[in-house]
């Protein structure tokens, strides 16, 4: 059965514009190379990590003698299938205001607009799951793959920083939450270059809003730059004691992970199968007049180092 299509415009003269979906979460995490990406992986890859004592230098003897134990382990990165199918009828279209577009034919065709919108409404649609479940996925549910906060929050060797038991992020609390990741990160792992502290979209905006002087600990009544609320230009990058701060929209609004981008990683089959999306006339194939949207892909995500991560959970 095809999918339910809800046909609702009106013919108000010729079409001059083009469609307009609501806007759509974009997957920042992948297309501003926030972490790690891994493509070409057909099963599974394996993620060697390397462990030594902390101190390998001992006093010098005549003879070879170990100064270390050397300990290899590993975790499994492996992307799970996905899919995307939908069907719709093309008599839907028929009463529409692109009819014209399909032909005067009995064998009409989907209006070209309407399908190279729908090719870029699923394509983003895909980005925006993607995202969310980079972060906060449950591998229980029915299209998702287990997330970085799940994962670290299943193991141990993470880093828990303290939540002093607020159940929410605000101006008046987020500059003490963002001091108990930091001060959470080993000292092996801060000050290295792609360090990040990775905040869901509710702390970046208490951040932002402390930053403009209304924090309880704020810079006074008029912020940064003595600009009030009006300091922040919507392009500014943000950092916080010198470690990038780093806008997460798929974050789950209840966690802040630091760690270094280089332990973080994304793992799929070829990247350009999240781009691709499969427009299907089945009228040659079955004589129905339906038309399918396909599309598959891989994804999955994991990390290194647990021992390198920090992960913030509110109350």
């Amino acid at each position: 059965m095809a999918t339910t299509t809800s046909i609702t415009t009106t013919y108000a003269g010729e079409f001059a514009g083009d469609y307009i979906s609501a806007a759509l979460l974009s997957g920042n995490t992948l297309n501003r190379g926030n972490i790690e990406i891994k493509p070409n992986i057909k099963f599974k890859e394996i993620i060697k990590k390397v462990a030594t004592d902390s101190n390998v230098i001992k006093d010098a003897t005549c003879d070879f003698s170990d100064t270390a134990t050397v300990t290899l382990t590993e975790r499994v990165l492996q992307p799970e299938e996905f899919q995307v199918n939908l069907e719709l009828c093309k008599k839907d279209f028929r009463s529409d205001w692109e009819a014209i577009q399909m032909g005067y034919s009995a064998y009409d065709n989907l209006p070209p607009k309407f399908s190279d919108f729908l090719i870029g409404h699923v394509a983003g649609l895909v980005a925006e799951k993607t995202e969310q479940n980079i972060w906060g996925g449950v591998n229980g549910n029915a299209g998702e793959f287990d997330g970085f906060t799940v994962l670290m929050a299943a193991d141990s060797d993470v880093n828990d920083a303290s939540n002093g038991s607020e159940t929410s992020f605000t101006s008046s609390n987020i500059v003490t939450l963002l001091s108990n990741v930091v001060d959470s990160i080993p000292n092996a792992v801060y000050g290295q270059e792609d360090l990040k502290i990775y905040v869901p979209p509710v702390a970046y905006q208490a951040y932002i809003r402390h930053l403009g002087g209304y924090g309880a600990n704020g810079l006074g009544a008029q912020g940064y730059d003595n600009k009030g609320n009006q300091w922040y230009n919507n392009n500014a990058s943000l950092s916080f004691e010198g470690i990038e701060v780093v806008y997460t929209n798929g974050m789950p609004s209840d966690h802040i992970v630091a760690g270094q981008k280089s332990n973080l990683y994304f793992g799929t089959g070829l990247l350009s199968d999240h781009n691709e999306v499969k427009v299907l006339d089945m009228a040659d194939l079955d004589g129905s007049q339906n038309v399918r949207v396909v599309m598959r892909f891989t994804s999955g995500v994991q990390y290194g180092i647990g021992s390198d991560l920090v992960l913030l959970t509110l109350a």
